[in-house]
């Protein structure tokens, strides 16, 4: 087991409805992985998996070669995970002042009213009330408030401006160090390609094809990077 994030022959799903089957994957320490596939693939399985939110029917996972398998949500979460689901990824109910406060236990939302201007102002509106872009914005400042060792987005680039997501990039290449493991789901393959060290494609819960970003411009793609590469 590489130092980072394992999966080793992992089986999860939902109910009877199996998602991951028999899964071996590393995500090692000081890289960022791009997951790719089609709706359905199991992307955001594997990460509520790797977050404790979805647990496994069998395998082992490991945090830097410790068995972490068992452990809750709330303890992965303390010892360095920061989780960003696709939804839901706020709390509604609570002000976009509240909503910081939480995710970053009450130190300065500068770095997030940096990334995101398009949030200031609006401290005092509850997150119900915002568009689905600025919900996104403020679901992403936990990356940016209080980044853990592993960090794992799933699509958080969706419904966010341009600009936005330009920040959002650049604010990500800041966290990219040598003792962090980033692990992005992202819908468009440029995106992610130009910042990405290695890329897995997932297809039906299963790992259909796994290389480096240098690998993406030469020989034979899998369909589902060619689709996506073809989007921008």
């Amino acid at each position: 087991m590489s130092a980072g994030v394992d999966l080793i022959h992992i089986r999860a799903g939902y109910g009877h409805v199996e998602a991951l089957h028999d899964l071996t994957l590393s995500f090692p320490r000081g890289s960022v992985v791009a997951l790719v596939g089609r709706n359905g693939a199991g992307k955001s399985t594997l990460l509520r998996v790797i977050a404790g939110t979805v647990p496994v029917t069998s395998g082992q996972l490991a945090w830097n070669k410790h068995d972490v398998t068992g452990m809750p949500a709330h303890r992965r979460a303390a010892q360095g995970l920061t989780f960003v689901p696709d939804d839901p990824n706020v709390f509604p109910g609570l002000s976009v002042a509240e909503n910081l406060a939480l995710f970053g236990r009450r130190a300065s939302a500068d770095a997030a009213y940096a990334a995101f201007p398009e949030l200031v102002g609006k401290e005092g509106r509850r997150a119900a009330t915002l568009s689905g872009g600025e919900r996104q914005m403020l679901a992403v400042a936990r990356v940016l408030l209080r980044p853990g060792s592993v960090i794992a987005l799933d699509e958080v680039s969706r419904g966010l401006s341009a600009g936005a997501v330009a920040r959002l990039h650049g604010a990500l290449d800041a966290l990219a160090t040598p003792e962090r493991v980033i692990i992005i789901v992202e819908q468009y393959l440029p995106d992610i390609a130009r910042r990405a060290d290695l890329v897995y494609v997932l297809r039906r819960g299963e790992l259909a094809w796994a290389g480096e970003r240098s690998e993406l411009g030469h020989g034979p793609l899998p369909p589902e990077l060619a689709e996506l590469r073809a989007r921008r």
